[in-house]
């Protein structure tokens, strides 16, 4: 059952909307694959709060077996990767954000 999000969590699903899921999932040519990966890690992501949804950011950044293949395969298509928004994301979603009410 997926999690009822608060605004934080809300604000990071949207960065990551905007950056990485949609430009793939409204895409003409994305991969049936590559849109099953992005609804699966969206899906992953509303299973946690705020924290744990940085925390998964990070450990894609950090490769994965399965995160790499699928950076590679998002390279490969020509989309932009968790990795593209990294300086923006670091910037927002610090522990700064984390310790907000």
């Amino acid at each position: 059952m997926p999690r009822v999000h608060g605004r934080k969590e809300r604000e990071i699903l949207a960065f990551l909307h905007e950056h990485v899921f949609d430009p793939i999932l409204a895409s003409p040519v994305a991969s049936d694959s590559l849109r099953r990966g992005i609804n699966y890690t969206i899906m992953r992501l509303n299973e946690r709060d705020a924290r744990g949804m940085i925390q998964y950011y990070w450990s894609a950044i950090v490769g994965t077996d399965p995160s790499i293949a699928f950076a590679a395969k998002l390279r490969q298509e020509g989309f932009d990767r968790f990795e593209e928004a990294i300086d923006q994301f670091r910037v927002r979603f610090d522990d700064a954000f984390l310790r907000r009410p």
